[in-house]
């Protein structure tokens, strides 16, 4: 598809969008060159409008020039769309089949690896907590946007998608009610802080760094299908690296492992609701991710 795509775009506007990515990387150390081109240039026609820019070129220059600028280019070049407990059946099938392996396990690590505005984080602390798993667990919750693990930890929604959450998570078999889990005033649902006393927020560029611990789970939805061929082998084999045997992958409704150098490494667990394991016996070999 993005090739495709490129096809029909003047060589300029391909040349300019390369020199600008290679500017945010070296000036900002972020690394969006391996992301969809096609997504790119969607995200950057609306910073170049934002910023009154006639161009990728007149974007890069008043970046390099203009640093104030770049918090704001990140909510364009991130994508921050979520919510709680979104597809409901994948944290049904963690409630129901993946949570009982976890059991076996003395103390837990989970890896929500983009984390955004910490939707999918709230959503597996509960789910964790109901489960009775919460207290033997750690949630590492990372982001490339300093920004979205700000608004992560501060656990505030619009009370408007509350409804939707609470849909989604009787959909996805709780226990209780989601009111329970937070509290409403001046328009803004506020979840209870105890649910964060077990998570760790830090920034995590799936481009560029490496792995950091050794963990049970990683959820990882809606994120690979921003990256390229190339970045999605490389932030699976992170995840492979970082998974001990037996441990579990969980990828977004239209993302795979199908085709990818990686997949060797993994079974499959759950293919309709995209949960993987990491292979229990064999010796497949993930190589390095850099």
């Amino acid at each position: 598809m993005d090739a495709a795509m490129n096809e029909i775009r003047p060589a300029h506007e391909e040349i300019e969008l390369d020199l600008l990515l290679e500017a945010i990387w070296r000036r900002y150390h972020y690394d969006f060159r391996g992301y969809s081109r096609c997504s790119l240039h969607r995200r950057l026609t609306r910073a170049q409008q934002r910023f009154e820019c006639d161009s990728l070129s007149q974007l890069q220059h008043r970046l390099l020039r203009e640093p104030s600028l770049f918090p704001e280019l990140m909510s364009f070049l991130t994508i921050q769309v979520s919510e709680m407990f979104r597809d409901p059946a994948y944290f049904r099938a963690l409630r129901e089949q993946v949570i009982p392996h976890l059991r076996t396990y003395p103390s837990l690590k989970i890896w929500i690896a983009g984390c955004a505005n910490g939707e999918e984080f709230y959503s597996l602390a509960i789910l964790f907590r109901e489960e009775g798993l919460e207290d033997r667990t750690i949630f590492y919750c990372t982001d490339i946007s300093p920004a979205a693990l700000e608004k992560a930890e501060a656990g505030i929604y619009d009370l408007d998608r509350i409804r939707q959450f609470s849909e989604n998570y009787r959909l996805a078999g709780g226990t209780t009610s989601l009111s329970d889990y937070y509290t409403a005033a001046y328009g803004a649902a506020v979840f209870d802080k105890s649910l964060r006393r077990r998570a760790v927020f830090a920034e995590h560029n799936l481009a560029s760094d490496h792995v950091f611990a050794e963990v049970q789970l990683v959820s990882s939805r809606n994120v690979l299908i921003y990256f390229d061929r190339a970045l999605q082998d490389r932030a699976l084999g992170l995840f492979g690296e970082s998974l001990v045997r037996g441990g579990f992958l969980g990828l977004g409704a239209k993302e795979t492992l199908r085709f990818s150098r990686h997949s060797d490494a993994f079974d499959d667990f759950n293919e309709k609701e995209k949960i993987y394991r990491r292979n229990l016996v064999g010796t497949t070999v993930l190589g390095e991710a850099a």
